[in-house]
């Protein structure tokens, strides 16, 4: 993880020569780092809104040729080739994102190993910030009870954004639920143990997210808007034809 740890390393050194204090330094560090990210957040959250869509089809497919796998596949190409659409597209951000995280944890564990050797900033992840007397050591109940209420609604948003349809809907919705609950109350108990300038990252990333959440129902609302409006525009226009086919049959 040095690769990515260093070279963030280096941007919070930099953040905290021109702050002068290393818990805004991480804050700051924090909304550029998700910042940075949320490209990639969206687009994932658009290629799973467009997956949505496509996962009806492909059902219909699946039913329709249950019995000629060949003939399957080629409609399944088929129809990702007639409407631009990737099935991995989804996983590359996520993909992207995850050494980045690790990277990230790995800095702010143990900050001296991924930064330059620096008098400023040989004891600078040991200063106070707010109620916290020390950013190096954990911080018991306020942060990481932040950090575990901020994990829970952000996860709660992100799942019920990317909640598929299909045969495997109930197991998915079975499997969230216990993730609801059990990745945050997770996120609790390693915030009591971590030090206090990770749990003030990971907190202020996930209420970060709740926003970006918001944000991105919105898009997603007006994606579905425009797929309605379109659909029933194509309706419109088969209805048109039709009408024009039968008013040309009645001419005969």
């Amino acid at each position: 993880m040095g690769i990515i740890a260093k070279p963030i390393g280096y941007l919070l050194m930099l953040i905290y020569k021109l702050v002068g204090n290393y818990g805004i330094s991480l804050i700051i560090l924090t909304v550029i780092v998700k910042l940075v990210l949320y490209p990639l957040y969206a687009k994932q959250i658009k290629s799973t809104a467009n997956m949505s869509e496509m996962s009806e089809k492909a059902q219909e497919i699946q039913r329709r040729y249950a019995n000629d796998k060949e003939k399957q596949n080629e409609e399944m190409q088929k129809l990702y080739s007639e409407a631009g659409f990737n099935p991995m597209s989804g996983c590359l951000p996520m993909l992207i994102q995850f050494p980045i995280i690790m990277g990230l944890f790995a800095l702010l564990r143990n900050p001296m190993k991924y930064m330059p050797t620096s008098n400023t900033m040989m004891f600078a992840n040991h200063e106070s910030f707010l109620w916290i007397k020390d950013l190096a050591q954990p911080d018991l109940w306020i942060l990481p009870i932040a950090a575990g209420l901020a994990t829970f609604f952000a996860f709660s948003m992100n799942s019920a954004m990317t909640q598929q349809p299909g045969a495997s809907a109930g197991q998915a919705k079975a499997m969230n639920a216990i993730m609801k609950y059990f990745f945050p109350l997770s996120i609790l108990w390693l915030a009591r143990s971590y030090p206090a300038g990770l749990a003030i990252y990971w907190a202020g990333g996930q209420f970060m997210q709740i926003f970006f959440n918001l944000r991105m129902n919105k898009v997603r609302d007006k994606m579905n808007e425009e797929k309605e409006h379109k659909k029933l525009i194509q309706r419109a226009e088969k209805e048109l034809a039709r009408k024009k086919r039968a008013r040309m049959k009645g001419s005969y």
